[in-house]
C-alpha cells in the first residue's frame, strides 16, 4: 500500500506554496492581464463582426436598391429604344407611302402627257388627211372649168347673202 509521509507533504506543501507566491508575483497579473486583453479583443472581434454585419446588409439593401435602379433604367432605355425603333418605322413607312404617291402622280402626269401627245399627234394626222383628201376632191371637181364657174358663183352667192 501506499504510506504517506508527513515530512514530504510538508515540502511539497511549502514547495506548493513557494510557487504559489512566485507565480502570483510575478506570472498572475501578466496572466490575468493576457486573459482580460483576449477578452477585451474576443469582445472588440464580437462587436467588429456585429458591425461588419449590419455594414453588410445596409450593402446588400444598398445593391438591391442600385440593381433595381439598373433594371428600372435599362426598361426605360429599352422603351426608348422601342419608341425610336416604332418611330423610325414609321417615319420610313410615311416616307415611302409619299414616294410613292409622287412616283404614282407623276407616272399619271407622264401617262396624261403621252394620252395628249398623242391624240394631238392624231388630231394633226387626221387634219393633214382631210385636208389631202378635200385637196384631191377639189381637184377631181374642179378639173373641168365649167365645174370651177359654178362653184365661184355659188361661193360669191353666198358671200352676198352674208352681208
Amino acid at each position: 500500500m501506499l504510506q504517506v509521509s508527513y515530512g514530504t507533504m510538508i515540502w511539497m506543501t511549502i514547495a506548493f506554496l513557494l510557487v504559489l507566491f512566485i507565480l502570483k508575483k510575478f506570472a498572475w497579473k501578466p496572466i490575468l492581464k493576457a486573459l482580460k486583453d483576449r477578452e477585451d479583443f474576443i469582445e472588440d472581434s464580437l462587436q467588429e463582426a456585429e458591425k461588419v454585419k449590419k455594414e453588410m446588409k445596409a450593402l446588400q439593401s444598398s445593391n438591391e436598391s442600385l440593381l433595381a435602379e439598373a433594371r428600372a433604367e435599362r426598361d426605360n432605355l429599352l422603351k426608348d429604344a422601342r419608341e425610336t425603333k416604332e418611330t423610325i418605322v414609321k417615319e420610313a413607312k410615311e416616307k415611302a407611302n409619299e414616294e410613292g404617291d409622287k412616283m404614282l402622280a407623276a407616272a399619271r402626269e407622264a401617262i396624261n402627257n403621252e394620252k395628249m401627245a398623242a391624240l394631238s399627234e392624231i388630231k394633226s394626222e387626221v387634219g393633214k388627211l382631210s385636208l389631202e383628201i378635200a385637196e384631191k376632191l377639189i381637184r377631181h371637181e374642179l378639173a373641168d372649168s365649167k365645174s370651177q364657174n359654178e362653184l365661184v358663183e355659188k361661193l360669191l352667192s353666198e358671200v352676198n347673202l352674208k352681208q
